[in-house]
């Protein structure tokens, strides 16, 4: 049986595996679409996937399971916490910058110190003081949600097999790669194995280069971005740790204190 990828997820590939029934899951975007085409029914699509399988035009997904698939979602769960946080600090600060208060010289933003400021503030309008008593509990609402799904991910990591643990453990070797990152990486990436080269690994993130060539004639652009972009976001964060000089200061030695001596020697 062959389904597209959607929004449902693998549940209904797991169900048929279960049973016996030999399934693949296509990625849609890849799927050919005649230029012209403007009738779309069932019945055609499933033609269409048919006659495309069958020449082998199609490009089956990796599948996780149910195990693997419950990592992703806490760790892109995590993710969507530290972006809401990221708003609710904006909004904090944008509403303090359009009433003119700015903290104490030396104050770093977002610490202890620097909230208790803000709560220290006061405004003549009661509709401001409302305002003001919301967006500070919004941010510590969204600080306490990130260390809770830190530690639900930390639970889930040591009930992980021992061969992804130590995958975990060897990616926290290279520089810009801690936890929750080497973590990110192994819930994206699934079985690393199964990519035979790093260009393989590249353009499932999509950080290859465009390219536009014809004859004698070779354009490249930018990044293509055709690929996991949950991946591509932790891969290009980490690689800005490589700008400096190649140290390996007391953080990096205490994440590599696990690891074997030839993963180190990779590193």
């Amino acid at each position: 049986m062959l389904r597209e990828a959607g929004p449902t997820g693998y549940v209904l590939y797991w169900q048929l595996t279960e049973l016996g029934v030999h399934c693949e899951v296509v990625a849609p975007t890849l799927v050919p679409v005649k230029a012209g085409d403007q009738v779309k029914t069932d019945r055609r699509d499933a033609e269409k996937l048919a006659r495309c399988y069958r020449a082998g035009d199609l490009t089956a997904v990796w599948v996780p399971d149910a195990a693997h698939e419950a990592l992703r979602d806490l760790v892109r769960a995590r993710l969507a916490g530290k972006r809401d946080q990221l708003r609710a600090r904006h909004r904090l600060g944008k509403f303090l910058l359009r009433q003119g208060r700015r903290a104490p010289e030396g104050t770093t933003a977002w610490t202890g110190k620097y909230l208790a400021w803000v709560k220290q503030q006061r405004f003549e309008q009661g509709a401001q003081e409302a305002t003001l008593l919301d967006y500070p509990h919004e941010v510590e609402h969204a600080a306490a949600r990130i260390v809770r799904l830190e530690r639900a991910i930390d639970v889930a990591v040591q009930s992980m097999p021992e061969k992804l643990r130590e995958v975990i453990t060897g990616l926290q070797s290279l520089r810009g790669v801690a936890k929750i990152s080497a973590v990110t990486l192994v819930a994206e990436l699934g079985q690393i194995s199964r990519f035979d080269q790093a260009r393989q690994l590249m353009g499932y993130a999509g950080i290859v280069s465009r390219e536009h060539s014809s004859g004698q004639s070779v354009r490249r652009g930018s990044i293509s971005k055709a690929g996991n972009a949950h991946l591509r976001r932790i891969v290009t964060e980490a690689a800005w740790s490589y700008r400096h000089r190649p140290n390996i200061g007391a953080t990096l030695a205490a994440r590599q204190s696990g690891s074997s001596e030839a993963v180190k020697a990779i590193a």
